[in-house]
């Protein structure tokens, strides 16, 4: 016994003293690694300013190289055609654009309907079921209105299995033809992400 309580009161005593030990924190220790490293670089990373950028070597550009307006309208004064201007080229681009848009919000405006019909259809089946499990916990909990009542029970139990099957049946359809007007719109051009 002797022995139980001298180790439990020396085991107590590291227990109480190991948190007044200063331990190193782990932001001493990133900066200590980051001082060592520090003379393994060596190299420092090269910065560009316009004094060592070079001048006579041409810079990689990313993108259209746009011709200047003068180029063009002097290509298309040697070829006969009447120069254009920059107001005049950009209407015609508009009712492109003006197309585009159209063409994009008809194809919203109908994936959204479609949207509306599942939704509908869906809020539907779900009320059917509903009113089944409720009209089927009724019947069941009487025990004596389930003997008088089983072949009228029998019949509307029918008629409404095939209402629930036949709204189930619907609503995957209205799925299907979603899907299909999502494929529709996006072989037309229009982006998949723009679509959901």
């Amino acid at each position: 016994m002797k022995r139980l309580t001298l180790t439990v009161t020396g085991l107590m005593a590291v227990l109480c003293i190991a948190p007044l030990c200063p331990a190193q924190t782990l932001g001493e220790y990133a900066r200590a690694a980051r001082s060592q490293d520090k003379p393994k670089q060596g190299k420092q990373p090269r910065q560009f300013d316009n004094d060592n950028l070079p001048r006579s070597d041409k810079l990689s550009v990313v993108g259209k190289d746009t011709p200047p307006a003068n180029d063009h309208q002097n290509a298309q004064a040697q070829e006969g055609q009447p120069a254009e201007t920059a107001a005049t080229a950009k209407p015609a681009d508009k009712p492109e654009q003006d197309d585009k848009q159209k063409q994009g919000d008809e194809w919203k405006r109908k994936i959204a309907d479609q949207k509306k019909k599942i939704d509908l259809l869906s809020r539907e089946y779900d009320v059917l079921q509903r009113e089944y499990r409720l009209r089927a916990a009724a019947m069941y909990a009487d025990a004596g209105n389930r003997l008088r009542n089983q072949g009228a029970w029998d019949k509307e139990d029918a008629q409404y299995k095939q209402q629930i099957e036949d709204k189930k049946k619907a609503l995957d359809d209205a799925r299907q033809e979603l899907d299909d007007t999502k494929e529709k719109a996006r072989k037309a051009g229009m982006p998949a992400g723009s679509l959901d």
